[in-house]
This record gives structure tokens, sequence and C-alpha cells, in this order.
């Protein structure tokens, strides 16, 4: 790759050279919400929440309507996605620890679960940094101690916590300086993009990685909003008015992000990302007609928003008919920042031939996969019993088909998505060849990544406990 200097737009702008073609490496801004459910929105299905911002960047982008986590709860996903890796490479399968909940209704032993990514491992920032970048973090990281040593040049709040102590401050957030007491976490942090976006050195593309903690628990919300919400008709899915105005004040600072892009003039060569971490939260966000939530693998847990806009190039459109990942993100933006790089080892697939030319080829069949060997506390009467989100699971999104092995019965579930997006059906007893044409994929897959599957009995597993 040869680096070389264009000028555009009045920017003087970093470019490659790429199999002959000059390639002006855009600005990437990637929006990581916590926690927000696939429904949570108020452009897809919420008549309770309010999301004007979203709901305009839905209609200037692409939607994908089978938008894929890398996993159901936060630390794994965030390591699948910013490292492009299934968790089988890396290691992160939950938030630790594997074995949670009560280990006499735990049949298997789990099996180790990094708490964090390894030293040195291939990860988005470090990358894009390596390709002339200049790398800021602002909000939850959760994947490492430091986002500093992973690439980033600035990192505002950022750190190995999961949630914050306080949404109000005085914070207690070691990489974050207090505001005066009561300032809101949400805004404090939607400022800071604003004002990195603002002074962002032209002559150099960046990448701003805008993670916000909401609209994680603790539920925290300015009080006014909150009143605003308890006067508004709430439905059976979408009722707390707390969690309400928290979604709304993200989506605020969403639009004060998008605002200030606009502003800056860098809008025709930013590229936009707005995604979750996972499924909602089930207790407070029911993601019907999707099954359960965040913490298990039916599509209540690991479908999730996601839009990609790039203004004049990347518009106007949906795609709901082919299944994608966050673990496409990084080959990607790899692919968009002129970077071939033999020795990544990448997952997921580059969306620009959809991005593009809606060019589908290469993702009609492509399956995708999960594996957890470990233990989610906290059932619900969506997921398979009440005690568990998730139990040790494998599964395999292909095409409409979707197969989970369980491992503590050696059941299978199957489950057609295009005409049961509920997965109230399962076809597994009346479809064995689709089973088994699914199951052979899934047991290669485990075979070639490496998948831990020889589990072991847990001694104080007792029976009747689950029952």
């Amino acid at each position: 790759m040869i680096k070389s200097n264009l000028f555009l737009g009045g920017a003087l702008l970093l470019a490659a050279s790429v199999n002959g073609k000059n390639i002006v490496k855009p600005n990437i801004v990637l929006i990581n919400i916590d926690d927000l459910g696939w429904t949570d929105l108020s452009c897809n299905g919420s008549t309770y929440y309010e999301t004007p911002n979203v709901d305009h960047l839905k209609s200037l982008g692409i939607w994908f309507g089978n938008a894929y986590a890398g996993g159901a709860n936060s630390s794994p996903s965030r390591a699948c996605m910013l490292t492009g890796q299934n968790a089988p490479r890396h290691g992160v399968y939950t938030v630790n620890p594997p074995d949670r909940g009560d280990a006499k209704k735990r049949k298997l032993i789990s099996f180790p679960n990094r708490k964090v990514l390894p030293d040195g491992i291939q990860i988005l920032p470090k990358a894009l940094k390596d390709a002339g970048y200049t790398t800021y973090h602002i909000g939850k990281w959760h994947v490492t101690d430091s986002p500093e040593k992973c690439g980033f040049d600035v990192n505002i709040a950022g750190n190995h916590a999961g949630m914050p102590h306080t949404y109000f401050s005085p914070y207690r957030n070691p990489n974050l300086k207090d505001g005066e007491k009561g300032e809101f976490l949400t805004d404090r942090l939607g400022d800071e993009a604003v004002n990195i976006i603002k002074t962002a050195d032209n002559d150099n593309p960046f990448f701003l990685y805008y993670a916000t903690y909401a609209v994680h628990v603790p539920l925290q919300a300015p009080e006014y909003l909150v009143k605003k919400y308890e006067k508004k008709k709430k439905t059976k899915a979408h009722s707390n008015p707390v969690y309400a105005a928290l979604v709304e004040s993200m989506d605020r600072n969403v639009g004060k992000v998008l605002d200030a892009i606009e502003k800056s003039g860098k809008s025709d060569n930013t590229l936009i990302i707005f995604t979750s971490d996972n499924g909602g939260f089930y207790n407070v966000s029911k993601q019907w007609p999707l099954r359960a939530g965040k913490g298990s693998f039916y599509e209540g847990g690991i479908r999730i928003p996601l839009i990609i806009y790039m203004k004049g190039k990347f518009e106007h459109r949906e795609i709901s008919d082919v299944n994608v990942s966050q673990l496409d993100f990084f080959p990607t933006l790899m692919e968009l920042a002129g970077v071939h790089d033999n020795e990544l080892l990448l997952d997921g697939k580059s969306l620009l031939p959809l991005l593009e030319n809606n060019d589908k080829s290469q993702f009609a069949e492509r399956p995708l996969f999960w594996h957890f060997p470990a233990y989610l506390e906290g059932g619900n009467k969506e997921t398979r019993d009440k005690y568990f989100r998730s139990r040790p699971v494998s599964v395999i999104r292909k095409g409409d088909w979707k197969l989970i092995e369980n491992y503590e019965d050696n059941s299978i579930e199957l489950y057609n998505i295009k005409t049961d997006i509920g997965e109230k059906h399962d076809l597994s007893e009346s479809n064995s060849v689709k089973v088994q044409e699914l199951k052979t994929a899934l047991d290669e897959w485990k075979k070639n990544i490496g998948a831990p599957c020889n589990f072991k009995l847990n001694p104080d597993f007792q029976e009747e406990n689950v029952k």
C-alpha cells in the first residue's frame, strides 16, 4: 500500500493506492448503543419510546433488518466486533464468570472464559491507526483495561467497567473528569463527541468509536423526561418511563453527533455506523415479536439494529433478506481504508458489495455461528427455563433457518426465521433433512475453529432443582 495526499472538498485527506486506484479514506463514526433492543426504536416498532434522530438516520441510510451481534451480551459481542473474530478465537464468551447461577442447577462444567482480550490480538482501532487514522474512544470499552493500549489516541470514559456507577456527576469514573454536580453522563459524552468532530484535524481521517453507556442499567434519567413518559400511553412490551427517558436522551445525543458531522463539512466523507451490542434487557423492554432478550441466543438476544450511512453513497435502502453480522465491520472498514493485510484473521465479510452494488450473492447462504460454553442466570418465560437466560449452546443461522444445539440434553431446536420470527415452532422433528444439513455445518465450524465442546458433568448438579 502506497500512501499519498489527495485534496478534496477543501480538506487534505489521506488516500491509499489500491489496485491502481486512489481511494480517499473516509472518516468513520461507529456508534454502539449499550443494550438497545431491536424494537426499542420508534422507526422499528415502538410506539412508546421516541427516537426521532435515529429514525431520521434510518431514513437517510441503509437499514439491515437481519443484523446480528457476535454475542448475546456486552463483553463478548464487543470483543467479536472489535477483533472481527468469533468467540472461540479470542476466548471471551460471556461477562465473567462463565458459571453464573445456582451450581445445583448447572448440569455441566463451564469452560474457562477470558475476562479481557489477550495482549497483542488484532483489534480494529489499532488496525485503523496503523492505516493513518487518528483514533478516538468515548464511553464504554469493556474488553480490556485500557483503550489506549489498543490503538486509541484519545480515550474518554473507557475502561473495563461494564456500566456506570451512576449517570449523574460525580461519576466515579477514573477516565472521565467529573462535571458539575448533577451533570447527566449521556449528555456529557455526547458533548465530548461533538467537540472531537469539530476539532478533528482535516489533514488526516479520524475514527470515532462513540460507545454510549446508555441504555444499560442503572436506570436513571433526567426527571423532566421521566415525567413525560409517566404521562404517555404504555404498551405491554414497552412501559418503563425511566428506560424510555434514557432512550430519548441517548437519541438526542446521537442527534447532536449527526448534526456536528453535517455542520463540520465532513459529512460527504464520513461513514456512520449505528448499532447496539446485543438485544434488549427482557425485564425492562420486550422485543416482541422476537423471542427473549439480552443473554439469550433466541432472536431477542442477538438480533440488533444496524444502520450504515454515507452521504451521497450509502443511502435510502433497506436490506432485510440476507443475514449480516457485526463481525463484518472489521473487513468492511479495512477495505474502505484501503488496507489489505493478509495477516489479519477475520471471520466476517466486507459489506461493500451490499453497500455499493446491492450484491447479495456472497451473503445469501453465508452461515453465521455462535458458541457459548457457559451459563448466564436470569431466565424468563421466553427462555428454555426460568433459571437461565442461556445454558451451554452452539447456534447456526443460514439463510432462512436457525439451529440451536443444547449441550445439557443434546437436544436440537430448528426454526424457520422467515416464517416464524418469534421462534414459536420447533421444526426439528418434522425436518430432519434441514437438521442434518445445519448440524453438519455447525460441527465442521466447531472443529475448524477449535470450539470447546467436550463438557464434563458438574458434581454439584441436582436434577430435582431444575424441575
